[in-house]
C-alpha cells in the first residue's frame, strides 16, 4: 500500500469488518454524511439506516487495495464483498480529527 491508511477511516472499515454498527455511526462526526452514488445520508440516524440497508446490514467487508492522501482527503480503493454489492469501488473519505466528515462511493 502507498500510503498508511489514517485511523479515522480504519474505524470505519474496522466497524464494517467486525459487523460493529454502533462502531460504525461513531467513526463519523455529527454532521458527517455518507454520499453513495449520490444517495445522501447525513448524520447519525441516516447513516445507521443506510449501513443496515447496505453496508453491515448484508453482511459488507472491506479489503484495501489501494490508499492515497491529499490533506484531509483520503481515497481508497476498497474490494468489497458481502450480500450486496460485490467489487471494485472507489471511497474518498474526508477526515476530521479521528472521525470521519464524508465518505463517498463512486466507480
Amino acid at each position: 500500500m502507498a500510503e498508511e491508511l489514517p485511523a479515522a477511516v480504519s474505524r470505519v472499515i474496522e466497524a464494517t469488518n467486525a459487523g460493529d454498527s454502533a462502531a460504525f455511526v461513531d467513526a463519523f462526526t455529527e454532521d458527517g454524511f455518507v454520499d453513495d452514488w449520490g444517495r445522501i445520508f447525513t448524520g447519525p440516524v441516516e447513516i445507521g439506516r443506510w449501513n443496515e440497508a447496505e453496508n453491515i446490514g448484508v453482511h459488507a467487508r472491506f479489503r484495501v487495495q489501494e490508499v492515497s492522501v491529499d490533506g484531509d482527503t483520503v481515497t481508497a480503493r476498497l474490494a468489497v464483498s458481502g450480500g450486496g454489492f460485490n467489487g471494485p469501488s472507489t471511497f474518498a473519505f474526508e477526515v476530521d480529527g479521528d472521525r470521519v466528515r464524508s465518505m463517498r462511493i463512486t466507480g
